[in-house]
């Protein structure tokens, strides 16, 4: 580990995973694909309206970086998860609190599956989901999108067994790689097997020895160990060669090259896309409806001043009155922060006067699901339903006005276009 004075820091435009520290205390864990751009991204003049007032307390409570590089973006994801639940930073609240997020569990079966889990779905303090015992549980992981393509990359590596793949249950004699005699089982094989992201286990191709050995070269890598994992690769190919299971020693070849070249292209566009969650991000709320028919809401979001229409969501009233844009508000609201996987927003929007605004607020403290940043601000329009101004918290109205107004009118068009798609259903719905 490297460290510097936050006035001079000199980091290396390589991935890696950085600190920022106050003594000896480590207030917040972050990933980069490159170190040098991603912590010169905090000392930005924009850095108010990008990363938002706790960002903004953290840097300045700071009073130095340290920073470690790793050989590629995914073994920097993997080293990220590792140190949050290792050290609790302060400052990341989403990494050690949100139990919504995923984890990758390695179950304790024969041969074992590797799976995704939320850590909501895993029971109570227990290395359990479902009736599946789990022997090791790695994470948690903010970023879906991140984990989803380096378990693509790990797999590609080390093929395993997950929820697709049984093994088949005809029993027969067979040798293992070790040329030692085994029971192993023949069955008909997974889509995975087909495609070589499954070893054989439901064919009964490997045996339970040979496949252990992979989950423990996986196990290995998640536990950031990669330089002792390639060494133990190295013997493990010598020995195979010494007995002239040649085949064998090549694909072991093939894995320590994949280890030393590391191809995470596609991590590295997960990763551009998944670091606007963690950027100032906003949600806008607006209703539709004619007359009280068909009344639906939706929600909107922009993050770093940029809409980001892959985050928007639909609701049909169901609770509320026709024509009672108050009551419909406030179910949108409280049905929005039922999702506890849908990150926080750091700022709210909603169109209208001080009813809404009240509205509003009264919704975010009843659901108790917003963190102590969030702000709730309204927009009021004239009588051409044109913004005339921005109720609510001065300064949030301030720092993101232009963004603010963007979200506005971004769940203005879409609550329009999806009231208008509702009316319509519900037209040739009732002319049948």
């Amino acid at each position: 580990m490297e460290s510097q004075d936050l006035r001079e820091f000199k980091l290396p435009d390589a991935p890696g995973v950085y600190f920022f520290k106050r003594g000896r205390e480590t207030l917040y864990v972050g990933k980069a694909t490159s170190l040098r751009n991603r912590v010169r991204s905090y000392f930005a003049r924009d850095v108010a309206e990008t990363r938002g007032p706790k960002i903004i307390r953290m840097v300045a409570l700071a009073d130095r970086v340290s920073f470690r590089k790793t050989d590629s973006v995914l073994e920097s994801l993997i080293l990220e998860a590792d140190l949050i639940k290792r050290w609790n930073p302060p400052y990341n609240t989403d990494g050690k609190d949100d139990k919504s997020f995923n984890c990758v569990a390695i179950t304790d079966e024969d041969f074992p599956r590797i799976l995704t889990v939320r850590q909501k779905d895993m029971a109570s303090g227990a290395l359990k989901i479902g009736n599946c015992k789990l022997k090791i549980i790695f994470g948690p992981f903010p970023h879906p999108t991140e984990l989803r393509e380096a378990l693509k990359i790990i797999r590609k590596i080390f093929p395993y067994r997950d929820d697709r793949c049984s093994p088949p249950s005809t029993l027969v004699a067979t040798k293992a790689h070790s040329d030692v005699l085994e029971n192993t089982r023949i069955g008909k094989p997974c889509f995975n097997r087909q495609i070589g992201l499954c070893p054989g286990v439901c064919t009964g191709e490997i045996s339970k020895r040979e496949y252990g050995k992979t989950i423990r070269w996986i196990q290995l890598f998640f536990e950031g160990r990669k330089e002792g994992l390639i060494k133990i690769l190295e013997r493990e190919m010598k020995r195979a060669a010494k007995k002239e299971a040649f085949e064998r020693a090549g694909e072991i070849k093939r894995q320590i090259f994949a280890l030393q070249h590391i191809r995470d292209v596609s991590l590295l566009k997960a990763t551009g896309y998944s670091l606007l969650a963690t950027r100032f991000r906003i949600e806008a709320f607006d209703i539709s409806h004619t007359a009280g028919r068909a009344p639906v809401g939706v929600m909107t979001v922009v993050q770093d001043g940029i809409a980001a229409p892959r985050e928007y969501r639909t609701f049909h009233i169901k609770s509320a009155k026709g024509g009672d844009d108050i009551a419909a508000l406030a179910e949108v609201l409280m049905r929005r922060f039922l999702h506890k996987e849908w990150r926080h927003p750091d700022l709210i929007v909603v169109d209208g006067g001080r009813e809404q605004l009240r509205a509003a607020r009264a919704a975010v403290h009843a659901s108790g699901m917003l963190p102590v940043d969030a702000s709730v601000v309204s927009v009021l329009k004239d009588e051409r339903h044109k913004p005339r101004d921005i109720l609510g918290d001065g300064s949030a109205s301030a720092a993101h006005r232009r963004a603010i107004l963007l979200a506005n009118a971004e769940a203005h068009r879409f609550a329009l276009a999806f009231h208008r798609r509702a009316r319509l259903k519900n037209f040739f719905g009732d002319s049948r």
